[in-house]
């Protein structure tokens, strides 16, 4: 079984809410049909996030509308969907990815396939400061930052996507991909993104810690955060 993520592009001429009934409605019942296609999840920048664009970090402009997640049992036979995609979208990047779950959304919030998740899904594209060793930064991100990202935020699901390679030319660089699952409150508020119950000593407690933590292992010049709506099409049947 392998992941591959989809950065996608719309076209100028619809909006995302448009792009967003698109993807839904149209490619992802093609996609969800493929025998191929073990599992199917939808992220879409639409105007049910629109109150989060103050969280929006954009590094390499035009950061991408949608994010595609797809199962399949092999990446080498893109072929079979991808002209599918290509019908939808303006432009497409491709990433396989090996994915870890630290927080199971849909243990805390659960929802129908089909249905949009609670919340908000911020979508983060991170590389390294190029001077670290990638065993260095692995270490810091997976067996440190991880908890300190769980302990100071409202997160509610949490999946690292390692990048293992690009698998189209025009792809850019990147080491990882995050998909944090924050409550609505987190939007607009950043006692409710730092879950500080109001305390303000608290909220500049987690986001220092945050931030400090962030600075050992994240090139902030090559960061992408993109608040998004997500909606889990075809749950990944797990042994």
């Amino acid at each position: 079984m392998e992941k591959i993520l989809y950065p996608l592009w719309k076209s100028v001429y619809i909006s995302g809410d448009e792009f967003r009934e698109e993807l839904l409605h149209q490619l992802a019942p093609k996609l969800a049909r493929l025998a191929g296609v073990h599992g199917l999840r939808v992220c879409v920048a639409d105007s049910a996030v629109s109150a989060a664009s103050a969280r929006r970090i954009e590094n390499r402009a035009p950061v991408p509308d949608a994010m595609l997640s797809l199962w399949v049992d092999f990446a080498g036979a893109a072929a079979h969907w991808e002209p599918l995609i290509d019908d939808h979208v303006s432009r497409k990047t491709a990433y396989l990815v090996v994915e870890a779950e630290p927080l199971v959304n849909q243990a805390t919030h659960p929802s129908a396939p089909g249905d949009r998740v609670y919340g908000m899904c911020h979508v983060v594209f991170m590389s390294p400061p190029e001077d670290m060793e990638r065993e260095q930064w692995l270490a810091i991100w997976k067996d440190s930052h991880t908890q300190v990202a769980i302990d100071t935020q409202s997160t509610f699901g949490y999946r690292q996507n390692l990048v293992a390679r690009r698998l189209t030319e025009d792809t850019p660089e990147c080491h990882a991909v995050v998909e944090e699952n924050f409550p609505p409150e987190a939007m607009t508020s950043d006692h409710a993104f730092y879950d500080t119950g109001g305390d303000e000593h608290v909220l500049r407690q987690h986001m220092n810690a945050m931030m400090e933590s962030c600075a050992r292992f994240i090139d902030f010049t090559k960061i992408d955060v993109i608040p998004m709506s997500e909606y889990l099409i075809k749950p990944l049947v797990k042994p």
